[in-house]
């Protein structure tokens, strides 16, 4: 059995659902709540970072770690495709999601709206909400100009950045913070990518308390 340990919030998890289906592998899924880790979960990875691939009693834990070995051991479709340079933007943009706009943006609105909220009841802080929605704006630029040029993030081919970023911003538009109309191109991209039969598993994500916005589960907006 090929089992992910995974929570629906989890940009990272998101991202190695995302790829297990582009590559057509078969797994379960096994809930964790990041801001409550549970003992076994700490046993599994003492980073208590998510996911975490399990299968034949092999354990692979965090992001990276577990990215790299689908790329490496299910190579179709190739996800870091293209020459040493082309690899080398894809490697680029995946860091760029996963930490920059991570640290910027879903720490400050989802850390807020969500797991705060779970961990202690607390009101989520207004400015920091508000600083998160103005680094949301200048990520929302950047992608918008991306993909002005492209039909996908690096060129005319999906790729893990695609997958990446879609994955990130999933999160957010399921909370809907994203202003798509305010970014034309960026909307084009994203409605591109949730419109893949990977994704769709994805949009059937609910949370517990926090419905999904009127246009998550919209493919065409």
């Amino acid at each position: 059995m090929v089992l992910l340990v995974h929570h629906t919030l989890s940009p990272q998890s998101r991202k190695a659902r995302i790829m297990l289906a582009e590559k057509k592998v078969l797994f379960v899924l096994r809930q964790e709540e990041p801001w409550n880790m549970s003992k076994d979960l700490l046993k599994l990875n003492p980073a208590g970072d998510l996911p975490i691939f399990i299968f034949d009693g092999n354990i692979i834990s965090g992001n990276y770690a577990v990215t790299e070995y689908l790329e490496e051991n299910y190579p179709t479709p190739k996800l870091m495709n293209g020459t040493p340079l082309h690899r080398a933007e894809i490697r680029r943009l995946c860091d760029w999601f996963d930490h920059k706009f991570y640290e910027q943006v879903y720490n400050y609105i989802v850390g807020e709206k969500v797991f705060k909220r779970f961990k202690s009841g607390a009101a989520p802080d207004s400015k920091i909400l508000k600083a998160g929605m103005n680094n949301l704006k200048f990520h929302m630029e950047y992608i918008d100009w991306l993909t002005e040029r492209n039909n996908y993030l690096t060129g005319s081919e999906i790729s893990l950045a695609d997958i990446t970023a879609a994955a990130h911003l999933s999160i957010l538009d399921y909370l809907g913070d994203v202003d798509w109309e305010h970014y034309k191109n960026a909307k084009l991209w994203y409605s591109t990518i949730k419109s893949r039969p990977s994704f769709q598993q994805i949009l059937k994500d609910t949370v517990k308390g926090i419905m999904p916005s009127k246009n998550y589960q919209n493919l065409d907006f």
